[in-house]
């Protein structure tokens, strides 16, 4: 058997296998509420040797996006706990992704009293889903001091609220421009504070966010996501970019993270960055690193990665939406259910819970 199917064990980890199911937005949380239909979808996928949720809102601000879950409520964490406990009866484990859409929000999508806020108040380009219609995108409140120290505390509560919810760990969403990632790029960050500018505060918001959560639940618990050259989300790629990650990698070595969680941005359509950046990156990396991109078209690229270090495992994100089992489709070579796009947002069952498993078929 290849070693990708084999037990993960790191002193931080213990999964049944070296794959987890990467967070995927599926909209179902009917205001903001995880519900019966999630805990259906996620224990069907417990054979994943990790279940990433999709991306969680810390507070009503980071509300962007209908039908996203939060995790900062009595109802949304007795909401979860139904699912982690499912997972759990499965067989699986499961982290939380804890997310803050910043400026990638409309105030349609926002509760009463919420509002949009970003490292400066630039708008991004692109359009927002809404229950009355498809609009751009509105425009930001640049946050003060107080907004941010405001955030990061409401990332630890919902780390803290994750620990009551049952979850295994939690993924600080720094990745695919939402807060933290728009405090990293320049194009959605122009403070002149310490917050803004230098490397070394342009990173600072998210290395605050790691500290403050690992200092609350413990780095063993505790993982984060990164899409170096990504764009998604009105970013642009910039001149010091390559020096800002290798630098947060340095600074992230010094929390003993659960792992680190990288994009490949190339199995997103983006052209012009390899891999190789990625590796490069993380070569002296001591921890563990989560490595995410289209590994199903070169599942042997995949098998080679694990096989050659016993720190890196992989994520797998669309084709799980179709294949609850897909675990046991690569393991046997069995052919794949082709997820339907048209569903990956709707409401209800349909394109959630009636793809077949391969008993089923």
């Amino acid at each position: 058997m290849s070693k990708i199917f084999s037990i993960f064990k790191t002193d931080k980890l213990d999964l049944k296998n070296h794959i987890a199911m990467a967070p995927l937005t599926r909209s179902r949380a009917i205001e903001n509420i995880p519900n019966d239909l999630m805990a259906k979808y996620y224990a069907m996928r417990a054979s994943a040797g990790l279940i990433i949720t999709e991306g969680t809102s810390i507070s009503p601000n980071g509300l962007g996006y209908p039908n996203m879950p939060g995790i900062f409520s009595k109802q949304q964490i007795d909401g979860w706990k139904k699912i982690t406990d499912t997972v759990h009866a499965n067989g699986g484990k499961i982290f939380i992704q804890v997310m803050h859409t910043g400026r990638i929000a409309h105030k349609l999508n926002l509760p009463e009293g919420a509002e949009i806020l970003g490292p400066s108040a630039i708008t991004a380009e692109g359009e927002m889903f809404t229950s009355e219609g498809i609009f751009p995108n509105g425009k930001p409140r640049e946050m003060t001091l107080e907004d941010i120290k405001q955030a990061q505390d409401e990332y630890v509560q919902a780390a803290k609220n994750a620990m009551k919810a049952g979850f295994d760990g939690v993924e600080i969403h720094a990745a695919n421009g939402y807060l933290p990632n728009q405090f990293l790029n320049v194009k959605s960050n122009t403070r002149t504070d310490k917050y803004g500018g230098s490397i070394e505060n342009r990173t600072r918001f998210v290395l605050e966010v790691v500290e403050k959560i690992v200092a609350a639940i413990g780095s063993e618990k505790t993982g984060v996501r990164f899409s170096p050259y990504g764009v998604f989300n009105d970013l642009s790629v910039y001149d010091s970019l390559p020096e800002t990650y290798h630098y947060l990698i340095d600074e992230l070595a010094k929390f003993d993270l659960a792992y680190i969680h990288l994009v490949d941005v190339t199995a997103l359509g983006a052209t012009g960055v390899s891999k190789g950046f990625l590796l490069d990156l993380v070569k002296d990396y001591p921890g563990t690193v989560l490595f995410n991109g289209g590994w199903i078209n070169k599942l042997d690229e995949a098998k080679t990665l694990v096989k050659e270090h016993h720190n890196y495992f992989i994520s797998i994100g669309a084709p799980f939406i179709a294949n609850p089992d897909l675990i046991e489709r690569l393991k046997s070579g069995a052919k794949l259910n082709q997820p339907d796009e048209d569903t990956f947002y709707t409401a209800g069952e349909e394109g959630y819970l009636t793809y077949p498993t391969l008993q089923e078929s």
